[in-house]
């Protein structure tokens, strides 16, 4: 891993004039990729080496124009979320073009591979692949209804992403219906002019209501909200996107989307996503009705003719067995962490745990877009090797979920990597899940900082088999479970460390509900791969049907869940990839001593040989240079049986 002691991270403009930034810095972009591609061209005498390097020009400003993305998902005008939306179409369009430029693709076909490194000739074998997989080997009538698909799913997917992104939904209910939530929930949300309080969709409403909300039919009115986010404009936008992934799979040779899209994972086929599916369904559903037989139980305490547990039951009733039966009371738990000292307490750990440094930048020498984002330098061994930034509460048109998002894709020598997190967390006390979150969500930015620092931007960042990159940040969960690491920062109002037993109960609490956990999963996971696999006309009913197959819960009448299911955008047919990555994460997690968490032989080596490789290797080798052996499925099956 190599340092750069004199790189400026990216200049971002603060309170001018972003509009004519955000098009400034992705038409200039453009314009530098066209130039560096023009070389590649014009390179056909020079070495492999000053080709490919020329090459990774290019591919670096095309990054660099991506990034627009990041800005229609966070900045607070509207105006400049649309600009984003209209260049991020216009970056697309060059690189589909590019992606069949038969001029480009016979120079870096014609490059010899003899006394190229490891690294070099790995780029050269991926990137023709991606040319061939954009079907660059095709007619000239193929090739031109390939642009077309490609344009049309860029529209598609950012529609689909922007309708769930403005559609907050809400639910008006009397006072009293808010029993059983924490003091200051009900302090936040007062009674209107009508004597009304508005519950939304949005994560810091949504998440304590249905984990706290004694009132059923009102948990019922928030999750049917929830679950029509979107509805029904996504509907027919998801329609025609899948239409656009069967003919571009078709039109490439595939039998179907799966399989065109897991060519370049791990997991290698799309009947081997089928297989995964049924493999952890067949695993873990006995022990996840055995868990619904508990909440019904439950449930039965409340309501004698209780017949069956839904989902917008499972949460607030696994609260309540976790508080009856393993003496882990959510509203206690939440006392000790505060969102301030959440933020700096998961700074502190990382930075123990990884040997890095975390230096506050301010909003005016950062030049941020919102006054709530904290931005930090990040350095190792003293030198600056990065910048973050934490966009971690929400707010009108900002993206409603929880993701890292590339800034800048680092380049030794060229450019430091920046990140940037996005989540929606509430300003005051956190649930432990949502700490949890925060732990996994900030392993990708890590990833993305430590594997920013090769030569390739090709390799940059979370640059591995889209299957794998949950995997890091999965194994990073664990440390959010510590007693001895929220010692460091979980603390409640009165200065109170969270005690011991209380840690203990919750690890013991903790363990019921994985098998709904798992079989939830492919719930989402086999509609991500159904609805991919074949044309369904009616996708509320098919959803339907693959909820009765493989979830515990029955489907919720009048639901239309896939809508606002934006993974059905990113990661298409490829959801599966949570628990295939939970597989591989247990098994990391194996290497470290659980009494010992921060062991730094291991943990660095882990840094240096897994995170700090990028895309180098094979996810897969990754995993073998750290554990000294190919992955299993071991750890991951006992975890399930604890």
């Amino acid at each position: 891993m190599t340092h750069d002691t004199d790189l400026a991270p990216l200049h971002l403009p603060g309170p001018g004039d972003w509009l004519g930034w955000v098009a400034e810095r992705t038409e200039g972009q453009l314009a530098e990729a066209r130039r560096h591609v023009g070389e590649v061209k014009n390179g056909t005498d020079d070495s492999p080496e000053a080709v490919l390097a020329a090459w990774n020009r290019a591919e670096t400003a095309i990054a660099n124009a991506e990034a627009v993305a990041l800005w229609a998902e966070v900045h607070p005008d509207e105006a400049v979320r649309e600009r984003a939306d209209e260049l991020s179409q216009e970056v697309q369009k060059y690189v589909t073009e590019l992606g069949q430029d038969r001029e480009l693709f016979a120079v870096l076909d014609g490059l010899s591979a003899d006394g190229l490194d490891a690294d070099a000739r790995r780029l050269l074998e991926l990137t023709l692949r991606d040319f061939r997989r954009a079907g660059v080997d095709r007619d000239d009538a193929t090739r031109d209804r390939l642009r077309e698909l490609s344009e049309t799913g860029v529209r598609l997917s950012q529609d689909f992403g922007r309708n769930i992104r403005d559609d907050v939904r809400s639910v008006r209910l009397a006072p009293e219906r808010l029993a059983g939530l924490p003091e200051d929930y009900r302090e936040a949300h007062p009674a209107d002019a009508d004597g009304l309080v508005t519950i939304t969709t949005d994560y810091p409403d949504l998440v304590p209501f249905m984990t706290f909300g004694s009132d059923g039919a009102a948990r019922r009115e928030l999750a049917l909200a929830q679950s029509n986010v979107a509805w029904p404009a996504n509907d027919e936008v998801l329609q025609d996107l899948l239409a656009v992934r069967r003919e571009t799979a078709a039109l490439l040779g595939y039998a179907s989307w799966p399989d065109y899209d897991s060519e370049v994972k791990m997991i290698g086929s799309g009947q081997a996503i089928a297989d995964f599916i049924e493999r952890i369904s067949a695993a873990a559903v006995e022990r996840a009705r055995e868990e619904v037989a508990v909440l019904l139980e439950r449930k039965r305490a409340d309501h004698p003719d209780a017949d069956t547990v839904t989902t917008y039951d499972s949460r607030y009733y696994s609260e309540l067995v976790r508080r009856e039966q393993y003496d882990v009371d959510g509203q206690v738990v939440r006392t000790y962490f505060g969102f301030e000292q959440v933020r700096q307490g998961l700074l502190g750990v990382t930075g123990r745990l990884f040997g890095l440094e975390w230096t506050p930048v301010s909003r005016e020498e950062a030049g941020t877009w919102h006054e709530e984002v904290a931005s930090y330098d990040v350095g190792l061994d003293g030198v600056r090797i990065g910048r973050i930034h934490l966009d971690l509460h929400p707010r009108e048109g900002k993206f409603k979920h929880a993701a890292q998002f590339d800034m800048v894709k680092g380049v030794a020598g060229e450019q430091l990597p920046e990140g940037v997190l996005v989540c929606n967390f509430a300003r005051g006390l956190m649930e432990h899940d949502e700490v949890v979150t925060l732990f996994h969500e900030f392993g990708h930015l890590v990833h993305h900082v430590l594997g920013g620092q090769g030569d390739w931007v090709r390799f940059s960042g979370v640059a591995t088999e889209w299957d794998f990159v949950e995997a890091p940040s999965q194994m990073l969960e664990e440390w959010a479970w510590d007693a001895d690491v929220l010692a460091t920062f979980a603390r409640n109002a009165t200065g109170e460390t969270i005690p011991v037993d209380l840690v203990a109960a919750m690890r013991r609490a903790d363990q019921f509900g994985k098998g709904i956990y798992a079989v939830h999963q492919m719930s989402y996971a086999a509609r991500s791969y159904f609805f991919h696999a074949g044309q369904h006309d009616d996708l509320t009913a098919y959803g339907d049907e693959l909820k009765r197959r493989y979830s515990v819960f029955p489907p919720l009448e009048g639901a239309h869940m896939h809508c606002a299911f934006g993974h059905l955008d990113g990661y298409s047919s490829g959801y599966y990839t949570y628990m295939w990555s939970l597989v591989i994460a247990k098994d990391l997690f194996s290497a470290f001593d659980a009494d010992d968490m921060f062991a730094p032989e291991v943990a660095h080596a882990y840094r240096d040989r897994v995170l700090g490789m990028g895309g180098r290797k094979d996810a897969a080798d990754l995993v073998a240079d750290f554990l000294g052996r190919p992955y299993s499925f071991d750890s991951w099956a006992a975890w399930l049986a604890e």
